[in-house]
């Protein structure tokens, strides 16, 4: 395959400085970026929290032919409705309890340059409305005016979670949707690309030696190999985290096994429960590792011990949420009816 000339790492390599990451994974995040970036198209950035959403805005801005104007970042997730109603489009004076001034909103700030709307899923159906209007007419009024406004803004938003799931649920418009995911990039988590561990690590130990004048520059094996082995369901705003205490705490010039949290090392004993924001993925990793480390090394039967409960406990909760018709149920789970009528007999759920 021909391949054009030039500069192999300016073509394939992080597109911005502070990117880290040489792995196949964010080699097709790069290519995405390179592509989009001088267009006028609006990105959607999907990925879980903490796997580095705002750095690709960022970077796409950076490349873009509007890398001259503004990059506003509005954390969607932040802030209540009216709130961040106001935060996005402005108000006038007077127009609601505390509005003592006129003030300009976000998509003004950004006028001639990108927003990045992070964590858009978190918006209400009322602003959802609005952001629609904005990205395809370009034009919104502040909050309590009647004065239209202009605006030449390129969007780029973010999402924490699948959000064709969410317009399923009938929580995300599907006509916004549509309008964002004009070119969605799907950012890895930290445990699609543990090759780049080891890079991150060297970034972050660099950093935190400078900021803290330290000079821990060594990583022990056990302890890399570790951190390779670990799960990250924080991706790499945990990694970082555990990097920069290490560096706080370490009394040499090495990173080793004794300065990882016991989570990384397998030894935290953690209750399970659900944790705001995480990841089904990582939900089913830690309820199986909690099973696996409950049943101990000499029970057997882990198929039904683990994966049965989970089974009867889908099932119970579908039934309840379907007022435990069945047919709806079914429909819901994905199954026929029939096999939905021996599950409940073989879980103790029928009625």
């Amino acid at each position: 395959m021909n391949r054009p000339l030039g500069n192999r790492d300016a073509a394939t390599g992080p597109p911005i400085p502070g990117i880290i990451g040489s792995s196949p994974a964010m080699q097709e995040v790069y290519a995405a970026v390179r592509r989009v970036a001088r267009s006028k198209a609006s990105v959607l950035l999907l990925g879980e929290t903490g796997t580095g959403k705002e750095l690709i805005a960022r970077a796409i801005h950076q490349l873009s032919l509007r890398a001259s104007g503004p990059f506003i970042r509005v954390n969607c997730g932040a802030l209540t409705e009216s709130l961040l109603e106001s935060e996005l489009f402005g108000h006038v004076r007077g127009s609601f309890t505390g509005a003592i001034g006129n003030r300009t909103g976000r998509f003004e700030a950004a006028h001639t340059g990108s927003i990045f709307l992070d964590e858009i899923n978190s918006t209400t159906p009322k602003l959802q409305v609005k952001l629609l209007r904005v990205l395809q007419e370009r034009e919104f009024e502040r909050v309590g005016d009647t004065q239209t406004i202009r605006v030449d803004t390129r969007v780029i938003a973010a999402s924490n979670r699948d959000l064709r799931e969410e317009v399923e649920a009938d929580r995300f418009r599907e006509d916004l949707f549509w309008r964002l995911n004009v070119v969605p990039v799907y950012l890895p988590p930290l445990r699609e690309r543990r090759e780049d561990i080891p890079a991150l690590v060297g970034h972050f130990l660099k950093y935190y030696n400078d900021e803290n004048d330290r000079y821990v520059v060594h990583i022990q094996r056990e302890a890399l190999e570790a951190m390779q082995d670990y799960h990250w369901p924080g991706n790499v705003r945990e990694l970082q985290n555990y990097t920069e205490r290490a560096v706080v705490l370490a009394e040499g010039d090495e990173l080793t096994v004794d300065l990882l949290p016991d989570a990384v090392m397998g030894r935290e004993k953690r209750p399970m429960g659900l944790r705001p924001g995480a990841d089904l993925e990582t939900l089913t990793y830690e309820l199986v590792r909690t099973g696996l480390t409950t049943a101990g090394p000499q029970e057997d039967a882990l198929y039904t011990k683990i994966v049965n409960r989970v089974e009867r406990e889908v099932i119970a909760q579908v039934m309840t949420e379907c007022d435990n018709v069945q047919i709806k149920a079914a429909k819901r789970l994905g199954i026929n009816r029939n096999t939905l009528h021996k599950k409940l007999d073989e879980h103790g759920l029928e009625q």
